[in-house]
């Protein structure tokens, strides 16, 4: 099967202002930058853009998902290290990222201890302020990682100069609690027995929020495509074949550059129904109570994120569970970025669970950026898409 995004099948119009997502960046920061507004850039779900926006700050996702920058980090940072890390740095290291280098600082997060350490050597190209990450959800780790979000909040402050209150705080979590929910909605349609949608577009869709300056046009035109997805949904119109296998696809980031594995699946024939990864579903899961204090409030949920890094993971065999009953997949692909640790080793009991409670066919990808071992991938995708239509 070709690309799904390149068949005669109408697409929604809304779809193009999220293809290009370079482009508005640009258009987006001049006058920001006219303004003195300062630029964050984050590299993981677990950076709270709320708390950005409420200190006068906007943000902007940095996580390298391209090989081009990985040859010039390896001058300094190991081969065998997770091809994320490597591609973040090459991109500092190299100014080749348009979204790097306007950014003003850098927030990072203890994740994992490459990406710690890698942290370290980015200090010296941008201020870098690290979040102190807990590894579990107990109520001490609650409270060091409110703490941790105040020490933030006094971090963000004084690089702008805007200090952060409950009322701007509660304005950004009500929008970011709308575009989650227009995501989620958006999603949905890949439910369906043939989604209007193809799952790169969508992984385009979900990506681009990450870009995208003017977060109050990005909900206008997340809530333009859900209507016009819902058009195309009631005219019987999709990129797919009836019966064509469906795919969870679990696991480590993918977006633009390190899609292979998706586009792998697409080729073969399957329906990618939804994206577990932090790229997709797992960065939108759970809204902030807009009830509560809001710092506490906020705190509360961006540690709820169901990540490898936590220990034990439970939150994250329960989120496959809600969207196995959701998108009603036919097999579970868990794919892991070579020297990922964390996620490697989580593999062994999601695949238990995946496959005993679920009673669903799994298979783990291990792979790096490079298109190397392309023919070696297709053949086990197709082997195993090929075992659902029997």
């Amino acid at each position: 099967m070709s690309d799904p995004t390149s068949t005669a099948a109408p697409r929604a119009a809304t779809l193009a202002k999220f293809a290009s997502p370079v482009d508005r960046f640009h258009l987006e920061l001049e006058p920001l930058k006219e303004a003195g507004v300062k630029l964050a850039g984050i590299y993981c779900v677990f950076a709270p853009v709320e708390l950005v926006r409420a200190a006068g700050a906007v943000s902007v996702g940095l996580c390298g998902k391209k090989q081009g920058p990985i040859p010039e980090a390896e001058r300094v940072l190991p081969a065998n290290l997770c091809p994320l890390i490597k591609s973040s740095y090459g991109y500092a290291a190299t100014a080749t990222c348009p979204y790097f280098n306007a950014t003003d600082f850098i927030l990072a997060e203890t994740t994992c201890d490459g990406k710690k350490k890698m942290f370290e050597l980015m200090n010296r190209i941008k201020p870098v302020h690290m979040m102190r990450l807990p590894t579990d959800k107990s109520p001490e780790a609650q409270a060091l990682w409110l703490a941790g979000m105040h020490r933030l909040a006094e971090f963000l402050g004084g690089r702008t100069g805007t200090a952060v209150t409950d009322k701007a705080l509660r304005r950004e979590i009500a929008l970011q609690n709308k575009i989650r929910r227009a995501l989620l909605d958006v999603a949905a349609f890949m439910s369906e027995a043939r989604p209007p949608i193809s799952s790169l577009d969508l992984m385009g869709v979900c990506e681009s929020r990450t870009f995208v300056l003017d977060q109050e046009a990005y909900l206008a035109d997340l809530l333009a495509l859900r209507g016009e997805l819902e058009a195309l949904r009631d005219q019987g119109v999709s990129p797919y074949k009836a019966g064509a296998p469906r795919i969870l696809l679990t696991g480590t980031p993918v977006g633009r550059g390190s899609e292979k594995v998706l586009r792998l699946l697409e080729d073969a024939g399957a329906v990618v129904v939804v994206l577990e990864n932090c790229t997709g579903i797992k960065g939108v899961v759970g809204l902030v109570d807009e009830n509560a204090d809001p710092m506490e409030a906020l705190a509360k949920r961006y540690l709820d994120t169901p990540c490898s890094c936590m220990s034990p993971n439970q939150g994250r065999l329960d989120l496959i569970d809600d969207l196995v009953r959701q998108f009603a997949p036919t097999g579970v692909v868990d794919l892991v970025w070579q020297a990922c640790h964390t996620y490697s080793v989580e593999s062994f009991d999601l695949r238990r669970h995946v496959e005993d409670s679920l009673e669903l066919p799994f298979l783990k990808v291990e792979t790096d950026y490079t298109e190397s071992d392309m023919e070696q991938l297709r053949t086990r995708v197709e082997a195993f898409l090929e075992l659902q239509t029997h």
